[in-house]
């Protein structure tokens, strides 16, 4: 699984137009939130899941060195295959290692399901839609985990 996990001022996410998940930390207190980009590949399983949520969640890349769980910042969760694009050969992305949806829609459902059991505040993405994803890097820090 890779995460690419960027800490942003704002950030939302739409399909034909309609606004599907969004998260403003300001509306909470929080002066940052995060956008986690979620790849599944074929080896991953639910305690992959898992590690990479706690280890999101509790990610000291917010104000202070503090973590969402520190200070409550909410998480924008989006599907994205393509972090597991293959490019070393020719100018086609090769798509094979990344886990096909039947596998993958499970696993990202997972990861923002237990973000909200460690208490975290989650909006997503539609799986396997074609999205128009709007953010305000803060930073910009941008980081990719894998597990």
């Amino acid at each position: 699984m890779r995460v690419l996990v960027q800490r942003v001022s704002s950030a939302r996410v739409s399909v034909d137009g309609e606004v599907v998940g969004a998260i403003d930390p300001g509306a909470c207190d929080a002066p940052h939130g995060l956008v986690a980009l979620v790849g599944v590949t074929h080896t991953d399983t639910e305690a992959t899941v898992k590690a990479l949520a706690d280890k999101l969640f509790r990610l000291r890349i917010l104000d202070g060195e503090r973590s969402a769980a520190d200070l409550n910042a909410p998480i924008l969760v989006i599907s994205q295959f393509t972090l597991y694009a293959e490019t070393a050969k020719g100018r086609r992305p090769s798509w094979n290692a990344a886990a096909p949806g039947a596998v993958a829609e499970p696993l990202v459902d997972l990861f923002a399901e237990t973000l909200r059991a460690f208490g975290a505040s989650v909006a997503t993405g539609q799986f396997g839609a074609h999205m128009q994803v709007e953010l305000i890097n803060d930073g910009p820090v941008t980081l990719m985990l894998e597990g």
